[in-house]
Formats: C-alpha cells, structure tokens, sequence
C-alpha cells in the first residue's frame, strides 16, 4: 500500500532524516519503522513567510509493498558508431543533452567544443582568477558543459511548456546527481559537483559510438544554396553531416558575426544589463528567515527572487533580480580580452559567507543610442560589447572589477573603501554611475535597488557593494526559426537551439531545448 501525505515540519523535522522518519511515522499513527516500511520525501519547499520558517512536505510512504523506482532514465544508449552523423556545434547543457537524445533516435551525434574538457578549463579559469588572463577558447563560458558547468548549477525553470522537466532531473540523476534534484522545489547541484556530472554524460556519448571533439572551433558553415550539408572547423577539416544543431551559448559572438556574414538571418534581440550585488549571506538569512543571529544548522543559506518597474525617458522597464547565488562567488566571465563581465556561483554546500545576485535593467531595442542603430542585428551586441570594455577600462585594464558601495551608487557618492569580496581578481572604487553604466541603465538601477529595501528591511544598505557589470544574462541576438519545425526559417537542416539562439534561460530549459531540436532533426530527416 501507498500513502501520500501533506506535512508542515520544522526544519530540523525536515532535513533530520531520522526525525523525518519519526515524524512520518507519527502522523500515520505507527509507533516504530519496521523492515516492511519505507519512507521517502517526494516535494520539498521552504515557507518564510511567517515568523517561523516552515518546511512543505509531500512524503510518500510505502507499506507492505516495494516502492517503485525512483527514475526510469538509465546510461544505457544503443550503439550509433556506424549511423548517420548529426553535427551539433557546443557541449553546453543544449548540446550535451542534444546528442543524448540524437543517441535515442538512431543518430550518431558529432559535438565540436572550441573550450577544452571540464577538467582542463580549471586551468584556464584559474589564469583569469589569477593572473587576469583571458583565454577567448576556455573560459567560464566556453568548454565542456559551457557556462553552467562553473555556476551555482541551478535546475529551477518556468518553462513548463517546452519540454519534460522531470525527465532532464532524472538523466541528471542517472548521471550522477543527487535525488534531492526531485524533491527540492528550487533544487540545485553546485559548481563542485556539476563538473563530474558533465565528464559522466559525455562517456554515455562517448560509449554509445558519439563523437565530441575538444579544441574545435567552427568558423565557418558548408552550404549548397539555401541548405547547411556541414561545417568547417580552424584547423581546415570540414565535418558533414544530416543537419547541423547550433548550440553555441550567448556568448559566441564570433558565430553571430560569421551568420551576419554569411547573410544567414538573425535578428537584434532584447536581454538585460546590470550588475552583481553583494551582501553578508547572514544579513539575507535574517531578512528572509527572520532569526537575529545565524540561521542555524537545517535551514540551506536563504536566496531572494526581487522586480521592480522603473521609469526613465517616460519608459518602463522591469529591473529584476538574476542568478541569485547563495553562500557563493562572484567570478570573471569575460570571454576575450579587453572586456570585463562578472558571473555568480555556488558550492553544493552554499557555504561562502557572500550572497550574490544579478540585479539587471530590461534594455528593448529602442532603449539603445541612435550610433548603434547602423549595425542592424548586431546592434544589441556591440553596445553589450562597449559597456563591457568600458568595465574593464575603469578597473585598470585587468580584471580587477569595478565596484561601489550599494547607498553610495544610489546616492551618487564616491566610495572611499570598499567591502570584502569573494571576487577573487579584486575590485577597485568606481563612480558606476558616471563612469561604466549608461544612464539609463543606472537611474533605473538605483530607482530599484531603493524599491528592494523597503520589499526587504536591511537590503538597501552601504554594507553592501556593487560590481560590474552583469550584462550576459541572455543573448542580443536571435537566430530565427520555425515555431514548430525549429529549423532555420531560410537555411535548411540549421536548428538554432538554446541560450545562444534565444531560446532558453538556464540550464534545465536549455537541455529540454537541446532535446527538442534534435526530435525535430531526426523527425524530418534522420532514418527512422
């Protein structure tokens, strides 16, 4: 027999697996767990909204009966080596995820990384950290598992619409990922763990008779007419195959700048721009769990979701908050020299004692100056571009940071000092306001960051800082396709996919992206 219950628990109750079970137990009116009882959590969600924090728990109890398993995904992919090969260009959730379910429909997949494997880049994002040297082919962009291999590995997405969640949760699982992914409402993995679950969904490839070749930039597109038979790579070798995937990430601006050449459509695309907030991840856990002092040992290290509308030039635009990183880093993701982008990320264990957001403006096309307007699709991309070099040349030409004290950006004021940091490169005292964000980007900041403090007592503080800038939440370019074909409106067997095509947010709906356009390939020209 299969109960289901609803609990309300404490968060010791909660997170105690030994209470967990007692607790259970009591409320099914059983004294003592016996062989033939098995307990599991099935949803998990934290409720701080009254002055005791709360834990919302779906259990599911199986008695006299074996419960079923957990996941139905497996690592057990049917052979391709000798099929018909489906080029797919990045390694990124998209990509990866991409040519798994290639694997499934009876193609060979063939994955072209221009970065080096998940455990090479560590050298790479160590030089940037360190040395301040930015390698354009490995960075915490480019590589193996792209930018969500060195972030907080957050799997919570609002697109319910675009593919199967769960089944994304379980592959994760089968490779490695902890069952709390199923359970948690907002479930994470961790920059310390992601990297191994990346390395063990490439030997499913890898062992199913997949190719991913590392240290390979695409530069170019094979075309007869108005249909895509390959690619070519730096190295000279051209690569043909039933459709190519282009899983690039939003990032690679060389690709947009190679579609823009090759007279492939694309088109500017809004996105957003701001920076990264850092506070005490204890002054966020006493806002949002209302306690004086420490959170205590059950509770993980609190996150906030913030939107404000804002109004510049009789314009409104939302400023939100983004990637919010609990007990986590802020890292350099520049991705060439001569610009400075700043990211955030988490351990598993979320046990910095930093928080970091994204707090980013909405930038709509007709919010960029008039000089940008000349070059057309890629109009949005060269102002993300200028805003970045201008970060970089205020802190020094390095990736040394600009940043400002949080009341002082919105007031206007210089910062004589700074706070610590998790940023490892280190920051240098800035006026943001005057000397690296466009106006309207920051009167809407400030207009915000005052709206948040009232919505979180003790947010809008001086005891917090600002760093620059935030400005690769989401591609400026669009890579167009068919809404329900996926392919590319005018280039046949081109499937433009995930963040870097404009059609995903994150890692979760980036892989179910992945998936869908290699069903929609196969669908259509793969041999069934």
């Amino acid at each position: 027999m299969r109960k289901e219950l609803q609990l309300k628990l404490s968060p010791k109750e909660a997170y105690d697996e030994q209470l967990f079970e007692a607790t259970v137990l009591k409320n099914l009116g059983l004294k003592s767990a016996e062989d033939k009882i098995n307990i599991r959590p099935l949803k998990r969600s934290i409720d701080a909204r009254g002055r005791q924090v709360k834990i919302n728990v779906t259990a599911e109890v199986f008695i006299n009966e074996v419960p079923d398993a957990r996941i139905e995904a497996t690592k057990d992919y049917q052979k391709v080596g000798n099929a018909d090969p489906v080029i797919i260009v990045g390694a990124g959730p998209a990509g990866l995820f991409a040519a798994l379910r290639v694997i499934e429909l009876g193609g060979k997949p063939i994955v072209l990384e221009r970065g080096r494997d998940v455990r090479s880049r560590r050298r790479d994002l160590a030089a940037i950290n360190k040395e301040h040297i930015v390698n354009p082919e490995s960075n915490y962009c480019f590589g193996e598992g792209g930018a969500g291999t060195y972030s907080d590995g957050k799997l919570y997405t609002r697109s319910k619409k675009r593919g199967d969640i769960r089944r994304i949760l379980e592959i994760m699982v089968a490779h490695g990922a902890t069952e709390d992914i199923l359970v948690d409402a907002h479930p994470h993995i961790g920059t310390n763990k992601l990297p191994v679950l990346v390395a063990d969904l490439r030997e499913s490839v890898l062992s199913a008779g997949g190719e991913i070749l590392f240290e390979t930039k695409v530069i170019d597109f094979v075309l007869k007419g108005d249909e895509v038979k390959g690619v070519t790579t730096a190295d000279g070798e051209t690569i043909l195959g039933l459709g190519v995937i282009l899983a690039t990430g939003h990032s690679a601006k060389d690709i947009f700048h190679l579609l823009n050449d090759r007279k492939i459509l694309i088109e500017a695309k809004p996105f957003a721009l701001g920076v990264r907030v850092e506070h005490s991840q204890q002054l966020i856990d006493q806002i949002q769990y209302h306690c004086r002092t420490n959170r205590g040992p059950y509770l993980p290290a609190s996150s906030y979701a913030l939107v404000q509308q804002t109004v510049y030039d009789n314009k409104q635009r939302g400023v939100f908050s983004f990637c919010m990183c609990p007990g986590g880093f802020i890292v350099p993701a520049a991705t060439s020299p001569g610009e400075l982008v700043v990211n955030g990320m988490s351990p598993s264990r979320r046990d910095s004692k930093f928080a970091n957001s994204g707090i980013v403006a909405a930038v709509e096309l007709e919010d960029l100056p008039v000089e940008y307007h000349k070059y057309g699709a890629l109009g949005a991309m060269k102002f993300q571009s200028d805003v970045e070099k201008a970060a970089w040349r205020a802190g020094g030409e390095t990736q040394v940071a600009p940043a400002q004290r949080l009341a002082d950006f919105v007031e206007g004021k210089d910062s004589s000092t700074l706070l610590d940091t998790s940023y490892q490169p280190g920051l240098k005292s800035v006026n943001m306001g005057s000397e690296v964000l466009p106006d309207f980007i920051a009167s809407r900041l400030k207009q915000a960051f005052k709206a948040f403090g009232n919505k979180m007592k003790g947010y809008y503080t001086n005891d917090a800082q600002i760093i620059g800038v935030e400005s690769r939440t989401s591609s400026p370019v669009r890579v167009p396709r068919g809404k329900e074909t996926f392919e590319h409106p005018e280039i046949s067997r081109l499937y433009p996919c995930g963040e870097g095509a404009g059609y995903a947010g994150g890692i979760v709906s980036a892989a179910m992206d992945g998936e869908r356009c290699a069903e929609k390939l196969m669908e259509k020209y793969g041999r069934y």
